[in-house]
């Protein structure tokens, strides 16, 4: 091993003499990257092979040549490339394919590996880098992309994309991304010839025997792969993601055609394929504008193509009454009704169609759950608040066990200052089965605290103790006791925090909120501390090393507390605390013990 690791140390001293000869390291800075070299040496020709110990060393070349990149770019010096980079380049690339050939699985090291040969533009290891990743992983479809990308983009070989994508659809026959790439690099070739073509007969050379192919000018190499793979992959979104990619090459108007047809027959009763119909409307209207128009016009415009999309949607939810095409219609009203515009009267009709198709959906009893809130702050935005409030209860009427629509209904109540809200809260926990009720008990202590009396308060904070499931009720107990301090003081909340400790379970919130209320008091007595932290440690002795350690420091600081009580609390806690969290202990009281904690 030691004579394997001297060798590699040698076959760096070329590249570090030129480095020193040019004046781009110093004597000094060369003895220092030999050691270090050879200290990341040793660890990659152990036994027992860490993948970081490779990282490390890779990471540490890159940044050897960066900071030569910096120094010949500060010096001027642009000789000697090949005596010192190059050399440098082939150990990095020998150093992944040693991490790699071992850790074959690992696909970000396969990543990095490709980011490095683009990084250095190591175009033919990085050709070989592909297939050999493309060996071990063929399973992942993104991996084959970017390879046919880099073949397409950086190599400019639609043949060797092409190649690409056919070998991994025989891996990945159903994989709609694989297609929609695939069918995208054939019309940026089809693009690229175009263009190439027009400058030939620009400059109006001859080409001789070679010819442009009228079809794949016409993209129908991109119409071949979007047929094959309308056979294989079911669904819309599919289709409307290869018509948006078409609609970005200004040579696809019949292909596009084609897909829109296929939509439209195929995918009749889908919503989405209606929203995309619908929302087809505005665009139709956008390619039809001219430049010179006033805004009166530009506003009759918009408001016209708004209104014809309004029209498909209207005809969609007659032919697919579902809560998704209710849904769709809605989204879009919303975002036309939140786009900024200058003109009211656009403003206004937005706002009344929004209205008008919540209200339709409503009616047909096909408006999603989810969709009531944003109903309810528009009206509310809107001022309308008696039809807020009549929204909210038929809300509540539709979907009667659902917590959210209890507490959506219950707020515009109380934001509308009713004189219904306390029977409104009762409506709610008779209809909602306890669990999951901690909102509605929490929304109504938290109303009843700034609009009723103390009594009142103190009957709704009992009441939910009892309602609400075992873990809900604690933290009701939490906010029962900060409630009760902070309203009635320190005699009371002892009794109230006596009262709670009689039904398990508790947080440790609950009694570290005590334990505070305590310390704050003037005549603060060690007495009642330790009744809060037996308390405390009798629920989560076992899990919470620093109730332990808080305890032992309170012993200590408190002008009552009895230090000679340490020895027996440390006692208990070595026996009590579970596996890890004895060694943490131990850690932190020899801390205290040095007054270091």
């Amino acid at each position: 091993m030691a004579e394997r690791i001297e060798q590699r140390l040698e076959d760096r001293v070329p590249e570090l003499e030129q480095l020193e000869r040019v004046g781009l390291f110093t004597r000094k800075e060369i003895k220092a990257v030999l050691r270090r070299a050879s200290a990341l040496e040793y660890k990659i020709q152990r036994r027992a092979l860490r993948k970081e110990d490779f990282i490390n060393y890779i990471q540490y070349e890159i940044n050897l040549l960066e900071l030569i990149k910096k120094r010949r770019a500060r010096t001027g010096y642009s000789f000697k490339k090949d005596e010192i980079e190059i050399s440098i380049l082939h150990r990095i690339h020998s150093l992944f394919n040693r991490a790699i050939g071992k850790w074959k699985e690992d696909v970000q090291l396969w990543l990095s590996h490709v980011a490095f040969c683009k990084q250095w533009n190591a175009k033919h290891q990085l050709s070989r880098v592909f297939s050999s990743m493309l060996a071990i992983h063929p399973n992942k479809p993104a991996l084959w992309i970017m390879a046919a990308k880099w073949e397409m983009e950086t190599r400019l070989s639609s043949e060797n994309a092409r190649h690409l994508f056919l070998r991994a659809l025989r891996f990945h026959p159903e994989c709609p991304k694989l297609y929609q790439e695939y069918f995208r690099m054939e019309l940026m070739n089809a693009e690229k010839q175009r263009k190439e073509k027009k400058e030939f007969e620009r400059a109006k050379m001859d080409l001789g025997e070679f010819s442009y192919s009228e079809e794949i000018l016409n993209g129908e190499m991109a119409r071949i792969v979007y047929r094959d793979a309308a056979q294989k992959i079911k669904g819309v979104e599919f289709h409307l993601a290869v018509l948006s990619i078409a609609k970005l090459f200004d040579f696809t108007q019949d292909l596009q055609k084609e897909i829109l047809e296929s939509l439209q027959t195929t995918f009749a009763d889908d919503p989405l394929t209606w929203d995309y119909m619908a929302r087809h409307e505005l665009e139709l209207g956008s390619l039809q504008s001219t430049e010179h128009t006033t805004k009166q016009t530009k506003v009759s415009e918009m408001t016209q193509r708004e209104e014809r999309c309004s029209a498909v949607f209207e005809e969609a939810v007659k032919a697919v009454p579902t809560e998704d095409m209710w849904k769709y219609y809605i989204t879009f009203c919303l975002e036309r009704y939140n786009r900024k515009t200058n003109s009211e009267e656009l403003k206004q009709k937005r706002l009344e169609r929004t209205l008008s198709v919540f209200n339709k959906a409503h009616e047909s009893s096909l408006l999603p759950e989810a969709l009531y809130k944003q109903w309810l702050q528009l009206l509310l935005e809107s001022t309308l608040f008696e039809k807020a409030t009549e929204v909210a209860e038929a809300a509540t009427k539709r979907f009667s066990l659902s917590v959210e629509m209890w507490q959506m209904r219950l707020q515009v109540l109380i934001q509308l200052k009713s004189d219904d809200v306390t029977q409104c809260f009762e409506e709610a926990i008779k209809h909602v089965k306890s669990k999951g009720t901690l909102p509605i008990w929490t929304l109504w202590v938290e109303w009843s605290e700034g609009m009723k009396s103390k009594e009142d308060t103190e009957a709704v904070y009992q009441r939910s103790l009892h309602a609400t499931t075992h873990a809900e009720s604690v933290t009701m107990k939490e906010k029962y006791l900060d409630w009760t301090y902070r309203n009635s003081g320190y005699k009371k909340v002892r009794r109230v925090f006596t009262s709670l400790c009689e039904n398990r379970p508790f947080s440790l919130d609950f009694f570290r909120k005590m334990i505070q209320i305590e310390k704050e008091q003037e005549s603060c007595k060690m007495l009642h501390l330790r009744e809060y932290y037996e308390r405390a440690l009798r629920e989560f002795g076992s899990t919470d090393s620093d109730l332990w350690l808080d305890y032992i420091k309170e012993e200590l600081s408190h002008p009552q507390g009895k230090p000679e009580n340490c020895g027996s609390i440390h006692w208990r806690a070595m026996k009590m605390l579970q596996g890890d969290l004895v060694e943490d202990f131990v850690s932190k009281y020899t801390l205290l013990q040095t007054g270091h904690l």
